[in-house]
Parts: C-alpha cells; structure tokens; sequence
C-alpha cells in the first residue's frame, strides 16, 4: 500500500480552497483528483485537520471471546468435528468460516489428527 500524502501537502490543499479556489482546480494545480480535495477538505470540517487516518495495525480475532468456551468444549468432548463445533457456535449466534475455525484451533496448537494409541491394532 502506498504512503499517504504529508500532512503539509494537505495543509496546503485545505488552505487554497479555503482562499476561494474551486475543488477542480486545486486538484489539477496539485496533481490529484478532485474526489481527494473533497474528502481532505471534509475531513478538515469534521476533525479540524486533514491528517491521515492509521494504516494497518490489529485486528482482533474474530473468536477472541469465545476462547474459553471452545477450549472447554474441546476437553469435554475431543472428538468434536470442526463442522459440528461450527454448528454449537452459530447456535450462539458466532458465525465464523471452517477455516476461521481451524486457524484458531491451530494458534492454541489443537490438532485433529490422529495419533498412534487411538488406532485399532492389526491383524493378529
């Protein structure tokens, strides 16, 4: 993603529409497009400056607060299939992907694999 405009360049943009300039004509005289005079101008009005809003930064995982409640439900009953674990959370109104899931149980290192004493033995 590319870097936003200094909060001068806007400053100045902000300051010749203020001065009686139309929004057009600032925007050709700056190189920009006059939706992006418009919106700095805006955000001017509403915040009283034209900065940048933040770039990037955390999102919160989507099943953060269901947290304790899967990891119990996992220790209660581990044979749990992810679709039927989907299911017990839409019936707690979470709605969330398969896969949204899987990444979750994942990061708490939770795998559905099968290991070595829970397969049948061979023939004799």
């Amino acid at each position: 993603m590319a870097k936003p405009y200094s909060l001068d360049f806007r400053m100045n943009v902000v300051a010749q529409v203020a001065s009686g300039m139309t929004h057009a004509a600032v925007a050709e005289l700056n190189g920009l497009v006059s939706s992006t005079v418009t919106k700095w101008c805006g955000r001017e009005r509403e915040t009283g400056t034209p900065a940048a809003k933040p770039m990037g930064g955390h999102r919160p995982w989507k099943l953060a607060d269901e947290r304790e409640w899967l990891l119990a439900r996992i220790t209660e009953k581990p044979d749990l299939t992810l679709h039927a674990l989907l299911d017990e959370l839409a019936e707690r109104d979470v709605v969330v992907s398969c896969d949204t899931l899987w990444r979750f149980l994942k990061r708490e290192g939770i795998s559905f694999k099968k290991n070595r004493s829970r397969q049948r033995a061979g023939s004799a």
